[in-house]
């Protein structure tokens, strides 16, 4: 799969201009290198990833005038009965992202990943819980992903997501670029609900799924680990 298939697409039918899909073209590398990086730095191959061609915006059900950026997500799917995990990467991200933040963001989404399979390994995802409220979301989204420094030997690298993620993603230079290059020129834009932004797999699915074995102890090792430093901060 070409991750770059749909911007590249987007262009050619005219919805991306020129200058942004040169920008974003010239920076791509940086993705690639992050994606190399996070393999490089847990011993797990990166899921297939894919560049979305819009700016994603996530707003509260409960006030319409509270919104957030999503420049990543993990999304899950299923098609005739194969089961696969794809990392959605926002082309604003890769136009106006310092190499920091990006590679932060690689590796916060790929922790949603291993998360992911986690809950597959064990039939955990029949009833996710459900939010429409940004801070709920970050506190929730922050409480249940595996401990970076378990995951990724990269010192670097756990710096970036330390200093992007201490309580929930915010880059405010980012996002004033983001909405000026952006969203004042009225480039594609992409609305959800964060109450929609949720992981649904019906159990006969789920049973369907199989997972390599050496994967699987893989995860329940990085859980044990994760474990023990969250039970650390509690007391």
């Amino acid at each position: 799969m070409d991750p770059l298939v749909r911007f590249k697409d987007a262009h050619s039918k005219g919805i991306i201009p020129d200058d942004v899909f040169d920008l974003a073209m010239k920076r791509f590398p940086i993705t690639i290198a992050g994606i190399n990086r996070i393999e490089k730095a847990s011993g797990i191959q990166y899921p297939i990833a894919y560049v979305e061609p819009s700016l994603v915006l996530s707003a509260s059900s409960s006030n319409s005038y509270e919104f957030g950026i999503l420049f990543a997500r993990t999304i899950p799917i299923l098609f005739e009965e194969k089961f696969q995990v794809v990392i959605q990467i926002s082309a604003p991200l890769i136009a106006y992202g310092l190499k920091g933040t990006i590679h932060a963001i690689l590796a916060h989404e790929f922790l949603h990943f291993l998360d992911l399979m986690r809950k597959i390994s064990k039939m955990e995802l029949l009833s996710d819980e459900l939010s429409g409220n940004l801070f709920e979301n970050v506190y929730s989204d922050e409480t249940r992903l595996f401990e970076p420094r378990v995951v990724f030997k990269d010192r670097t690298l756990l710096n970036h997501i330390t200093k992007k993620f201490p309580a929930g993603f915010r880059d405010f230079k980012l996002e004033d670029k983001v909405m000026k290059f952006w969203a004042d020129r009225n480039l594609p834009k992409t609305n959800i609900a964060l109450d929609t932004n949720t992981i649904k797999l019906p159990a006969e699915s789920l049973s369907k799924i199989k997972l390599d074995p050496a994967f699987v102890s893989r995860l329940e090792q990085l859980e044990e680990k994760s474990s023990k430093i969250h039970k650390k901060r509690l007391y």
